[in-house]
């Protein structure tokens, strides 16, 4: 992937060495160290919002005015390739959306990204880095530590440039979503008792429309920039496969229990990646409609 022909962006931010504010907990209950693995392999594979890996609220909530987030942040470092890069996807998520909005009639809120190491405190409450990336609506910000990146090598063996960037397009479609109004009407399924978790679930809809919003940007972002190589596509493939609730699963507990899927499974995370990627239609992009 061609990225250093990207533009970059000016909302990068980084909180540093942090703490998430004593560990985490599940349901106001301390982890024993089999929770600390299960709640590591959930956020470092799904890319989950902390608040609900934490018990810390609703991730639906929030959605209005960005609030304060109590982590002080600073320029990050201005010769670091990962920052770099991290900079040059923002930049190109930040056009792309940007263009899409105003095709639309609408002006596109560019969100901030917050690198942090360890820990951080957010809108949505306080986060280890063991939950992975995610996505704050409380704030609409984007928090990332670039050591997921290395855990995307160990764990999953897959480094591709395109595949980083797959990561960091899924979290600013969540973004995309919250401007959107996605957030607030699965808040009011929710409350209207539609389930959030399960093959079919609010969570599983919201989260495979985010990889659609992914793919969108890849074919914008290629159309604009000509970036992409032979097997990048492939490698942002790879990563989608790998990080299906039923792939998990298997992995990690031998079966698979589609009553608490959360993500979706590999191959409908891969299919609506493709359909936004081999289309560029958000309007393509309706998971909360019909059979997924």
């Amino acid at each position: 992937m061609l990225w250093q022909k990207g533009r970059r962006s000016d909302n990068v931010e980084d909180a540093g060495q942090g703490s998430s504010g004593g560990g985490p907990s599940f349901g106001g209950r301390g982890l024993g160290i089999g929770g600390m693995i299960v709640l590591a392999i959930l956020g470092l594979v799904f890319f989950k919002d902390p608040t609900a890996l934490l018990g810390g609220g609703d991730p639906g909530a929030g959605t209005g005015a960005p609030q304060q987030t109590q982590s002080q942040t600073r320029a990050p470092a201005a010769n670091d390739p990962q920052v770099d890069f991290v900079r040059a996807i923002l930049g190109e998520t930040e056009d792309t959306w940007g263009e899409i909005f105003a095709a639309n009639g609408k002006q596109y809120e560019r969100p901030k990204l917050v690198l942090f190491s360890g820990g951080v405190r957010t809108a949505c409450g306080s986060a280890s880095s063991a939950v992975g990336p995610f996505y704050c609506p409380g704030d609409h910000k984007v928090y990332l530590d670039l050591g997921f990146f290395q855990q995307m090598q160990t764990r999953f063996h897959e480094s591709g440039d395109f595949a980083r960037a797959y990561v960091i397009a899924h979290e600013v479609g969540h973004h995309v979503q919250n401007l959107r109004g996605i957030f607030d009407k699965v808040s009011q399924a929710r409350q209207r008792g539609a389930s959030l978790e399960g093959a079919t679930g609010l969570s599983v809809r919201q989260e495979l429309q985010a990889d659609c919003y992914a793919g969108v940007w890849a074919y914008h972002s290629n159309q604009r920039q000509k970036w992409l190589q032979p097997g990048d596509v492939e490698s942002a493939i790879n990563a989608a496969t790998a990080i299906g609730d039923d792939t998990l699963q298997e992995q990690s507990q031998g079966r698979v229990v589609p009553d608490s899927f959360t993500h979706g499974t590999s191959a409908q995370r891969v299919h609506w990646f493709k359909a936004g990627l081999e289309s560029g239609d958000v309007g393509k992009c309706n998971t909360f409609a019909g059979a997924i």
